[in-house]
């Protein structure tokens, strides 16, 4: 019996050493949040706090915050203040982006009319739904002017070899046979013109059996061919959700990080449309009043306080926030510098979670949260935090990314003989011409994560 209650309490001391204050929680659930959902957050709580306010006068950048733990009239009221900078995102949106692109263009005055009424006729999925009797119609009869059915096809073919592949387009099938005339010449692309062009049910049914055995191909051309479709984007439009970005989603980099010609490299925390936040001075002043009144009143005093200290909260946890993702992303570009200057994908040193831990004295369970969903912009574009991690591999004693050896066997096959493409165990030997000792295992493996074909399918 003694024996079970000595265990009981052993499990007891445990829970409660993981157990996480509200503050750590709010702090966590923030870091995790990147700077578009964070906005959205802020502004709801701005809403549901009455204690809480946007400031109005400026504060600097490093007056920080305290943590309490209880009101106290004499207590200095935390604010969190971000540093001020202009949003630098030049997302458009997905129609100011094709407007921008038709002003690029050779049209004459007629066509750019043309132009300008096919871009906001597309739906949201960046397809034309309407056929082009129905548009010659609307402009003749809405707009008062006369376009034949010739003129608008012609101006709409202008309008599909713009960006993203596929939009303008008046089918599914259609939009698909656009992304894939823009590829390279060779086996795939004819394959996968002649499945979409000719198998287009099969194919949106996923009746992959059927079509392998139609077209006489093996596993592994089918499966290469099943990857490739995958690739192509049936919405270019809905992609980008309005707007040009990154992911399904505008992508609003956490960070900016910028290089001089002296190799320094320097960042900023991005504010977006943030803005700084203070406790209602008014708010507080309130509990005193409420005191002198009647017991009712006084009843209101503990909710007060707890909107009071929400507020506080809140504040404190936007800070550590700040404190949190700068630490994290000095690590980053300290170990990562020279890719920061260069811009080389090979120059990606190996890099774990736990190392940027170890930097920066944090729990690798934070620096996975921050790195989550988190990009930076730099001058070789906007990038996910978690691009610039990557495995160890030992080349002959020297401990280098994976990334780098990627890098390398994709610009050999890049820049190989398209009519006689390079086996795997040539790829072995090119790859220890430029100093990896790299087995033709690794070089499978590694070739087939990246989705590129063995030799015989890479021939064009």
């Amino acid at each position: 019996m003694a024996k079970q209650r000595i265990g009981q309490g052993t499990k007891q001391q445990l829970r409660q050493r993981q157990r996480l204050t509200p503050q750590q929680l709010l702090v966590g659930q923030l870091i995790e949040k990147p700077i578009d959902l964070l906005e959205d957050y802020v502004s709801q709580q701005l809403i549901d706090n009455p204690a809480l306010e946007v400031k109005v006068d400026d504060e600097p950048w490093d007056k920080g915050a305290e943590t309490h733990d209880s009101y106290d009239d004499n207590e200095p009221l935390p604010v969190y203040d971000p540093r001020p900078r202009q949003d630098p995102s030049t997302s458009l949106s997905f129609y100011d982006n094709l407007r921008e692109q038709m002003g690029e263009s050779t049209l004459t005055d007629r066509q750019r009319t043309i132009m300008e009424y096919l871009i906001g006729s597309l739906d949201n999925d960046g397809l034309l739904h309407k056929d082009i009797g129905s548009i010659s119609d609307e402009m003749a009869i809405y707009h008062n002017f006369e376009a034949t059915e010739e003129e608008i096809s012609e101006v709409l073919r202008r309008l599909q070899e713009f960006d993203p592949p596929g939009v303008g387009a008046q089918s599914r099938q259609q939009c698909l046979l656009l992304q894939v005339e823009r590829r390279g010449n060779g086996w795939v692309k004819d394959m996968l013109h002649r499945i979409i062009a000719n198998y287009f049910d099969d194919l949106m049914k996923n009746h992959w059996p059927s079509l392998q055995k139609i077209l006489h191909l093996s596993d592994e051309e089918k499966e290469t061919l099943r990857a490739e479709v995958r690739k192509l984007n049936p919405k270019p439009g809905a992609a980008l959700s309005e707007v040009q970005g990154l992911s399904i989603h505008q992508v609003t980099p956490d960070f900016i990080v910028e290089t001089n010609d002296f190799g320094e490299v320097t960042f900023t925390l991005q504010r977006g449309r943030l803005p700084a936040l203070e406790v209602s001075e008014a708010y507080m002043e309130s509990i005193n009043s409420l005191q002198s009144l009647s017991q009712r009143d006084k009843a209101r005093v503990p909710e007060l306080r707890r909107d009071i200290e929400n507020a506080k909260m809140l504040i404190e946890a936007l800070h550590q926030r700040q404190l949190t993702l700068t630490k994290t992303m000095s690590a980053i570009i300290h170990r990562q510098r020279k890719f920061f200057l260069d811009g080389d994908e090979a120059d990606l040193k190996p890099m774990a979670l736990k190392d940027i831990a170890a930097d920066t004295g944090l729990d690798i369970s934070t620096i996975s949260r921050v790195t989550n969903e988190k990009y930076a912009e730099t001058q070789w574009g906007i990038l996910r935090l978690r691009f610039f991690f990557s495995d160890r591999y030992d080349n002959a004693g020297e401990e280098i990314s994976t990334r780098a050896v990627k890098s390398a066997l994709r610009d050999i096959i890049d820049h190989e003989d398209k009519q006689h493409p390079f086996t795997d165990q040539q790829l072995e030997q090119e790859m220890r011409n430029r100093g990896f000792q790299t087995r033709r295992r690794t070089i499978v493996k590694y070739r087939e994560q990246m989705g590129i074909p063995k030799s015989s399918l890479r021939r064009q």
